[in-house]
């Protein structure tokens, strides 16, 4: 796990279980909102427990009894861990701000409950997303960045960058018109300053007919075709 201007990227694989076996398919990099609470654990939590998942372990053995993890080390004292391994910022997200035997028993009772919990909706994002974060994170890492997405970039990560600036070129255009969220839905289909932004968007964006369409709640995509031609 690297950290960098807030953000986190860390490596894992992308699945925990094939026939038997931890590992399956590629290693994969996800880049992990930092500044944003909630998130780094989260993924953290999520690793914590892929010997849970992949069910190297059994139902009654602690999560701690499986040595090829870093999270044995959580649980020691700071004499008899790692130096390399910081444990404050993970601990930390869980409220648990001293590096105390009290607090380390706590975290690993929370740990173990996670293994009874269902399955966390995000953990589909985790293991096929490039980012998990905030709505606005790939648009703070985009103005980190030097140039802009180039098609050496994976689809996915063009796709959403591409939405980002959408959304935030939607966000700017009500605030000058004055217009709530609520507004786009109200006002008629044809509305002349909806095409005028649906314009921009073609005009400034990848994103699609049918995506402009249904954001902007313009009828079908042929009728806003139609609009933008006229």
């Amino acid at each position: 796990m690297k950290w960098l201007l807030g953000t986190y990227t860390m490596r894992f694989n992308r699945r925990h279980k094939l026939s038997g076996h931890l590992f399956a398919g590629r290693y994969k990099s996800l880049l992990v909102d930092g500044a944003t609470p909630g998130y780094l654990r989260t993924v953290c939590d999520y690793v914590h427990l892929n010997p849970a998942r992949a069910t190297l372990l059994r139902k009654r053995e602690r999560l701690q009894k499986y040595r090829w993890s870093s999270y044995p080390s959580y649980l020691r004292g700071r004499q008899k861990r790692e130096a390399w391994l910081r444990c404050d910022r993970l601990v930390g997200e869980h409220g648990l701000l001293k590096d105390s035997r009290r607090s380390r028993l706590e975290f690993a009772r929370r740990t173990e409950h996670r293994r009874v919990e269902p399955n966390d909706p995000s953990a589909q994002q985790i293991r096929r997303g490039w980012s998990f974060g905030a709505e606005d994170f790939v648009a703070r890492l985009l103005d980190r960045i030097p140039g802009s997405v180039s098609e050496h970039h994976h689809a996915r990560e063009r796709s959403q960058t591409e939405e980002q600036r959408a959304e935030a070129i939607i966000s700017a255009r009500l605030k000058q018109l004055g217009w709530g969220k609520a507004d786009l839905g109200t006002r008629r289909k044809s509305d002349p300053k909806k095409v005028a932004l649906a314009r921009v968007l073609r005009s400034q964006t990848t994103m699609s007919l049918k995506w402009i369409a249904r954001r902007l709640e313009m009828g079908s995509w042929t009728h806003v075709s139609n609009l933008l031609r006229q």
